[in-house]
Parts: structure tokens; C-alpha cells; sequence
């Protein structure tokens, strides 16, 4: 009798951990020790808690600080750090640590993990990830107990901490009051932690150690130091320095005479408010004002930046800013009639191209279907729709208040939309494609279409 041979790939592999982590998450949550009160809540709510923990989104059903206990907290937070830095990343680090030697499956299971496009030096890129990591989220905490002590006591401790963490893996969940940050939009110290953990975990790893690296030759070559850079660094540098200054622009332009955000503040308040904003909806998630209240113009604004997210190898999730920078400068070369998509004196590959295409493409589908069934089993305006799936789809967790509202069905979408989007669409690819790439000795004709 013929046995029969399971081709799992290393794509199969990380979204199954995914689905794993979550349900393990979802049972330990369920269980009554994990609430404040001691009573069990209903599963739906475990299992939507645990899954936009683990895909960093922060969408919640139920409020974080008083819905669950200590430990509940401790699970969520634990779920985020694995959400964040990836199960297959948490997994091989406590195997390094146990000196296991890695193989070449082992090896590309990280690569896969991490998106990487070389299997060169992964087991000292990934050392280098998990110890950044710590020290950065560590150096948040220490900043977020100067505020956060002298309000709560040592509290304040557990409470910066997971802080801390939340911001860096860009998940959104904070454990001290149903309005996230809205108590602290205007303290200087919480803006300015949460937006550069956000923005250093948002950015990428690739970015981080590129900066490093040239920055030793700063003293030498001061004004060169940028064209030092690789390509990848000065597309993500670059992309989102430019939609940070858009989307500050725009929210203070669209928000500045609406007295529910910031209408009432002062030229310097409106700015850092807008800027916060800005950052937030690059897949963040903290409100520091309710997104209910933003003017539509801002809330069509902050759809457009959910959906492109922050940069690749991070922490951030949405289609990438890398990504749309390839897409737009390739529709820009289709329409000068170029054949070759050229970028800081660089050629872009066609198969970058293609991939780019197919992000945005299937992301696009993902997020317009679960609108669509998100309207068919809720009677919500269709802007608050539209941005509860945006964010889903992007992993950013910022809400019209519509989540809590959800029922069971509408819940159900939202995990399955988290999901998908955490995954990615390319291991969404990749997973279903069960055919083997084959190279055609005879190719098929060509023949002309009309595009556009």
C-alpha cells in the first residue's frame, strides 16, 4: 500500500502556527481566571481577543483594562510579543538560546518568516531582531513609567510595560482606559514614546541595521550618508517620512475648525494631534481622539494610510509603504511609456513589480469582501464599515466604535479579516497555489489587449 506524503511548505507552516497560537490563546483567555470578575466570557469574545492579539490589529470586543485580570493581561501580552516578532522568530530564539544547531530547513523556514530575500547571516539577523527588540521596548518602558508611575503607583510599572510592547509590535491595546490614549493627548511624554515606538517597529529591521551601518561613516562623508543606503531604505525612509508629513498636513487642514478632535486647541496642540493621528493610522492603532468624530474627509484620508501601513521586516502591518512606492513609480513608468521602473538611479525588478501587484491586489479583495459582508449582517454607516474592514485587513485596530456593537456574525468576518491580513497576501498565494512551477519548453503566443 502506497503511503501518502504530506508536502507541507515552510508558507503552510507559519500561517498554521498563527492558527495555533490563536486558538491556544483563545482557551486560556475563556478560562474564568483570565477576568477581572472571575466569570468566563463568552468564547466569540476569547477568540476575537486572542486573534487581534496575535495579528497585532487591536480591534476588541470587550475593554481590555477591565475586562480581563492580571493574568488575562499577561496572556495578551505575551500573544502580542509572539504576534509581533512572529512565532517562528520567538520559537528559533529559545532554540539559539538552547545552542540547537539550525539546518537548512530551519533556515529557510525563518527566511520565509521574516520575508527576507537571502538565507545569508539569518541566525545573526534574527539575534540581532530579538535582542533590538527587548532593549528598544525596554527603553519605551523606562520613558512610559515617568508618566505612568506617578499616576498609578507601581501599577504604573505593568502598565508601561505593556505599553511598551503594544506600541513597538504596532498593536494598539493599551490596559488603561476604554479611550486609549484620549485621556493623554495632549502630555508630550506619551505622544512622543508611543509615536517613535510605533515608528521604529513600524519601519523595519533591514532599515534599522542599513542606518547602523552607515551611520559610522557619518564624521567622513556627512552629506552622502543617504545615497550610502540601500534601495529598501531609502523607499521605506523615504515613503514614510512623506506620508507622515502628508497625513499631518491633512488631518490638521480637514480637522482644524471641528471642535469634537481639534478645533479648541491651541496651532501647537493641532499639530501634534494631527501628527499623532498620522502616525497612528499607519497600523498603530492608539486613538489619542475618537475616530467617531473625525470630519469625512479625514476619515476617507485615514483609509488610504491604513491600507498602505507601515514598512517591510517590522512589526507594522497594510500593504507596505515599499510596496505602493514600487506600484506607483511602475503606473508612473507605464504612462511615460518606459520599459524599466528606475528608482534612486536603481532598476526595479519585474518580478518586484508583479509581487507589489498581487499585495495590493488581493489585499484589496480581502478587505472589500469583508465589507461587503459586514454590510449584509450590521446596519452601520458605510464609512464606519469601511473603516473597521480597512483596519481589520491592515491589522491597525483604530475603530468608529463599531466593534463592540458587533454580533457573532459580524465578529466572525473580523477574525477571519484580521487574519488574512496579518498572513499576508503572498503567503495567501503561495499557500492555495498547489501547482508546481514548471518552466514551458513551448510558450504561448502573444496577443495585444487594450488596457484602460
Amino acid at each position: 500500500m502506497k503511503k501518502v506524503k504530506f508536502d507541507i511548505s515552510t508558507t503552510h507552516i507559519i500561517m498554521l502556527s498563527f492558527l495555533i497560537a490563536v486558538f491556544i490563546g483563545s482557551l486560556l483567555l475563556s478560562l474564568p481566571i483570565s477576568t477581572s470578575d472571575g466569570t468566563a466570557v463568552q468564547y466569540i469574545d476569547a477568540l476575537f481577543t486572542a486573534t487581534t492579539s496575535i495579528c497585532v490589529t487591536g480591534l476588541v470586543t470587550l475593554p481590555t483594562f477591565s475586562t480581563w485580570s492580571v493574568f488575562g493581561q499577561v496572556i495578551i501580552l505575551i500573544m502580542i510579543q509572539i504576534g509581533g516578532l512572529g512565532i517562528v522568530a520567538i520559537m528559533s530564539g529559545i532554540l539559539i538560546s538552547f545552542n540547537r544547531r539550525f539546518g537548512l530547513k530551519d533556515r529557510i523556514l525563518l527566511q520565509d518568516a521574516f520575508n527576507l530575500s537571502s538565507l545569508s547571516g539569518i541566525v545573526r539577523f534574527l539575534k540581532k531582531v530579538l535582542a533590538g527588540t527587548f532593549i528598544v521596548e525596554g527603553s519605551g518602558a523606562l520613558l512610559y513609567m515617568t508618566v505612568f508611575i506617578p499616576e498609578y503607583g507601581l501599577k504604573g510599572i505593568w502598565i508601561s510595560v505593556f505599553n511598551a510592547v503594544s506600541a513597538f509590535c504596532n498593536a494598539g491595546i493599551d490596559i488603561m482606559s476604554e479611550d486609549s490614549l484620549c485621556p493623554y493627548v495632549l502630555n508630550p511624554m506619551v505622544n512622543f514614546v508611543t509615536s517613535l515606538m510605533v515608528i521604529l517597529g513600524g519601519i523595519g529591521y533591514i532599515v534599522w541595521w542599513d542606518v547602523i551601518r552607515v551611520a559610522r561613516y557619518f564624521p567622513e562623508k556627512k552629506c552622502r550618508c543617504f545615497s550610502l543606503l540601500s534601495l529598501h531604505s531609502k523607499l521605506a525612509l523615504t515613503t514614510t517620512a512623506i506620508l507622515l508629513v502628508l497625513g499631518t498636513a491633512g488631518f490638521f487642514a480637514f480637522e482644524y475648525h471641528n471642535p469634537l478632535t481639534i478645533g479648541n486647541l491651541s496651532f501647537l496642540e493641532k499639530l501634534q494631534v494631527s501628527f499623532f493621528q498620522s502616525m497612528t493610522t499607519r497600523t498603530a492603532g492608539f486613538a489619542s481622539v475618537p475616530q467617531q468624530y473625525l470630519t469625512n474627509p479625514s476619515a476617507v484620508f485615514s483609509l488610504f494610510l491604513m491600507f498602505i501601513g507601515g514598512s517591510p521586516v517590522g512589526t507594522a502591518g497594510g500593504v507596505k509603504t515599499v510596496t505602493m512606492a514600487v506600484l506607483m513609480y511602475s503606473a508612473l513608468a507605464a504612462i511615460q511609456n518606459r520599459q524599466e521602473v528606475s528608482l534612486f538611479k536603481r532598476r526595479i525588478s519585474r518580478q518586484a513589480v508583479s509581487k507589489a501587484v498581487a499585495v495590493v491586489t488581493v489585499s484589496f479583495m480581502i478587505m472589500f469582501i469583508s465589507m461587503i459582508l459586514l454590510s449584509v449582517v450590521t446596519n452601520a454607516d458605510i464609512i464606519d464599515i469601511a473603516y473597521e474592514t480597512v483596519s481589520a485587513t491592515a491589522t491597525v485596530g483604530l475603530t468608529r466604535n463599531l466593534t463592540s456593537s458587533l454580533n457573532s456574525w459580524g465578529k466572525i468576518i473580523i477574525i477571519i479579516t484580521m487574519y488574512l491580513g496579518r498572513v499576508g497576501p503572498i503567503s495567501l498565494l503561495i499557500a492555495f497555489n498547489t501547482k508546481k512551477n514548471k518552466s514551458n519548453i513551448i510558450k504561448d503566443p502573444v496577443e495585444e489587449i487594450s488596457i484602460g
